[in-house]
């Protein structure tokens, strides 16, 4: 069977072949439905753009750079993975390819940039884990390298966050979505497990929970706010302190299901059943809530990628650097509900 053109993929989706490039090279160009009738044929005819010529033509590797986090206690590396996964089958079928590498620190990051610069010279860097001081994005800028976020701005850096694309998942509406939820199926004791003050992402999920409670009039008694270390044990520990409060809280609403499976050993230990005796929502949605049965706050995290992939590709199609960045997406989660709660 002749191999797929450019061509053969425009005659079978009765669009031109310019079209077709757009499709593979600028699709946030093209309609969406032209851009469905074209990755249908695509698939169909199972057209591989020839890379060798395509580098020659554009003078870009279609490389793209993305870290890889170790795993830590076998629920935040799977959540990770999970958006990495998307990033990498999206990347592959526009064209591009995602070189990983693991680093220590943000230091260690940077100076691993200017090595794969140098020695692949990559297009572009998806970065994730954004922070007050990340010193990556203003390291790319400078240099005037393509990249996006999965995260937000944080601290200082959120004043000048039009200088770059990102994408986030709105985590204060994601807890406010679990504690809205308790509210309705009879809870008024509801406490936050979350991690200690300062963490960007920890503050913004305890935000949808705060908010709510206080619109609501519902109190927060002394002890019905931890923060501590992502984990498993210190989820349990931090459970165990309110479970032996006097007057216990009915419900807990965690900044994450590592946290929130600790609560759920915990529960369990004393005998207690997480939803019918204390509820339990966790956040992240990973592959041990859906097994054990636990409520969690799922990202989208296939959204998440089809967006960080849409700004790359809107950035790589300019001809030069634009000083207007591709406009920041800032996606809703979802509330899963199971027996926990």
């Amino acid at each position: 069977m002749a191999r797929a053109t450019l061509e053969s993929v425009a005659r079978r989706a009765s669009v031109s072949a310019q079209t077709v490039s757009n499709v593979l090279n600028a699709p946030h160009r093209v309609r969406p439905e032209t851009l469905a009738r074209v990755q249908a044929a695509i698939e169909e005819l199972n057209y591989r753009p020839n890379q060798a010529s395509r580098t020659l033509r554009t003078r870009r590797s279609r490389l793209i750079g993305a870290r890889i986090e170790p795993p830590r206690d076998g629920v935040n590396g799977a959540v990770l993975a999970q958006f990495l996964q998307s990033l990498t089958a999206r990347t592959q079928v526009a064209g591009y390819r995602i070189v990983v590498f693991t680093a220590t620190d943000d230091d260690h990051e940077c100076s691993l940039y200017e090595q794969l610069l140098d020695d692949h010279d990559l297009d572009a860097f998806v970065l994730h884990t954004t922070h007050a001081g990340d010193r990556r994005t203003a390291w790319l800028a400078e240099r005037q390298v393509p990249f996006v976020t999965f995260g937000r701005p944080w601290g200082a850096e959120a004043d000048a966050a039009e200088r770059h694309g990102w994408v986030d998942v709105d985590g204060a509406q994601g807890t406010l979505a679990a504690t809205r939820h308790l509210i309705e199926t009879g809870h008024q004791r509801i406490a936050f497990l979350g991690w200690p003050e300062g963490s960007e992402v920890g503050d913004d999920r305890r935000s949808g929970w705060a908010t709510l409670l206080a619109v609501s009039g519902i109190d927060t008694p002394a002890g019905y706010e931890m923060g501590v270390p992502d984990g498993l044990d210190t989820g349990r520990k931090a459970a165990a302190a309110m479970l032996d409060l006097s007057t216990p809280p009915t419900a807990i609403v965690c900044a994450s299901d590592s946290l929130a499976l600790g609560a759920w050993t915990e529960i369990t230990a004393r005998g207690l059943r997480p939803g019918a005796d204390v509820a339990v929502v966790g956040f992240d949605d990973s592959p041990t809530a859906a097994v054990v049965g636990l409520s969690s706050v799922a990202q989208p995290y296939d959204e998440a990628a089809s967006a960080c992939l849409g700004m790359l590709q809107e950035l790589l199609a300019a001809p030069k650097p634009s000083a207007i960045p591709p406009t920041p997406v800032l996606l809703p989660p979802r509330l899963v509900v199971r027996a926990s709660g």
